[in-house]
């Protein structure tokens, strides 16, 4: 009861906050900060290279961002929950080679395309067995699923790529169409945001990825089926890598079976970057976006000033380790 009373309390707090209140919160929240760097990041390179601002870079690093972005919202979820993810970037590229190879053998590309995700989410489904039946960590499961899942690209295609280009028009506007100046690959990344970061924030089901990830003993001893919530959200992470792989490919008209090496990196990067925590129970969709967009504009950034390619890695790993390290932080600080 006294605990009852306590959220009550605080909840009315809340809602009677003061304007000023509101903006210190605002002020102290991270995607506050992180839009802050990206701005000031925009500013810098305005002055460093004259062709940062143009149109067509800017399409070309939002198109860049989008797609991952979609694995991102995938990762943040798991993440969240407690889990992790390493396979991601080979199942984005299994997803592609399965829609391709059985295009190419005179499957409908759409319904190639639903059979490859549904391939790519049983990937997950698989994963998330051995991780809540077996009792394995995500880290092993999901490493091994990712040797498994190139494995199988490479098995498929020889280890050449597989060329698409007779894939329909209407296949391809997916990823290469546009409606006005919008691309169609933006309009799907933003549907994909909107609809994730509802669920996350208004639903019930989804909430309890929260729970489990901030403690499961007691989410389980509150009624809450963790073992349930582990299995769905490594599923659906696996879902949306798997609908990603799908946009790859018809955004390029090729399936390729190393597509995707490092993905994993940056995409476990852009969640603790925006907030998600390694040990689960904290983070949020637009953090998540907001750091997939810092590591795009630090990729554009370093590629216009024309930095080595091996410098470049070294940049992004050092920026992992220092995300990773706050995290860390803030977590011991908060326990």
């Amino acid at each position: 009861m006294n605990d009852t009373a306590d959220l009550a309390t605080r909840a009315q707090a809340d809602t009677s906050a003061s304007p000023l209140e509101w903006l210190k919160r605002l002020l102290k929240a991270r995607e506050t900060g992180l839009i802050a760097i990206i701005l000031l990041l925009f500013v810098v390179m305005s002055f460093a290279s004259p062709y940062f601002l143009t149109w067509v870079n800017m399409r070309a690093m939002v198109m860049a961002f989008a797609v991952e972005g979609i694995v991102v919202v995938g990762m943040t979820i798991l993440l969240i929950s407690g889990g992790i993810d390493l396979s991601v970037g080979s199942v984005v590229a299994l997803a592609g080679v399965i829609a391709g190879w059985l295009f190419l053998n005179g499957i409908d590309p759409w319904v190639a395309s639903a059979i490859a995700i549904t391939a790519c989410a049983g990937i997950g489904s698989a994963m998330g067995f051995f991780v809540t039946r077996v009792g394995l960590h995500h880290f092993i499961v999901s490493l091994a699923f990712m040797v498994i899942a190139r494995g199988i690209c490479l098995l498929l295609t020889g280890g050449r790529p597989l060329g698409l280009f007779t894939l329909p028009p209407e296949f391809k506007f997916i990823g290469q169409g546009s409606v006005g100046v919008i691309p169609v690959v933006i309009i799907i990344f933003l549907v994909v945001i909107i609809a994730s970061d509802f669920m996350l924030r208004r639903t019930t089901l989804f909430r309890k990825v929260f729970y489990t990830g901030s403690n499961e003993k007691a989410a389980a001893y509150s009624g809450i089926r963790t073992k349930k919530v582990v299995f769905l959200t490594t599923t659906l992470c696996s879902a949306l890598a798997g609908f990603a792989g799908i946009i790859y490919m018809a955004r390029f008209g090729s399936a390729q079976p190393t597509f995707g090496l490092g993905m994993e990196l940056n995409v476990i990067a852009a969640a603790v970057i925006g907030g998600a925590s390694l040990t689960g129970g904290s983070g949020t969709i637009l953090g998540a976006i907001l750091g997939a967009v810092l590591l795009s504009v630090v990729s554009s950034s370093l590629a216009l000033l024309d930095v080595s390619v091996y410098w470049q890695d070294i940049i992004r790993g050092a920026i992992l380790l220092a995300a990773v390290s706050f995290d860390h932080y803030f977590n011991k600080k908060r326990g």
